[in-house]
């Protein structure tokens, strides 16, 4: 079975709108890195951005955990910046989180991992960067 994963423009949009809390998994403090910067920007346009990556305290001055489901409070978007062979590991963790929406950033595939959340009733994004969706259908660039 496939996994039908949400590329519309209108339900992007929605997502992006109704969200209030991303949890970045990979974020990095290397200003270099994309889960850095595209955290950065997500900040800046008003998400509530909490930073997942076991092998940082913080990041951008914001208290990094380990894990999704170790935030203790609702997310709206795990968003993911790992390479796609790891990103099962994300979706279970986002299942066990609660959280609504499974987004994974541009050149990150991964259907069984889709799937998976997908079936316990996450809505999927995949293959998408969310800073160029925020930017093309929210039109509140940040430079």
């Amino acid at each position: 079975m496939s996994t039908q994963t949400i590329q519309e423009d209108a339900k992007l949009l929605e997502i992006l709108r109704s969200a209030k809390t991303i949890a970045v998994v990979g974020a990095s403090p290397d200003p270099n890195r994309d889960s850095n910067m595209i955290m950065n920007y997500l900040v800046r346009v008003g998400y509530d951005v909490i930073p997942v990556n076991p092998n940082y305290t913080e990041v951008l001055g914001r208290k990094c955990y380990s894990t999704v489901s170790a935030i203790g409070k609702p997310i709206d978007i795990v968003d993911v910046f790992r390479r796609s062979e790891y990103v099962e590991e994300a979706a279970r963790d986002a299942v066990t989180s609660g959280a609504k929406v499974l987004w994974m950033q541009l050149g990150v595939v991964n259907e069984s991992a889709a799937q998976y959340a997908a079936d316990h009733g996450i809505k999927v994004v995949m293959n998408r960067c969310i800073m160029v969706e925020h930017r093309r259908l929210v039109k509140t660039a940040v430079r």
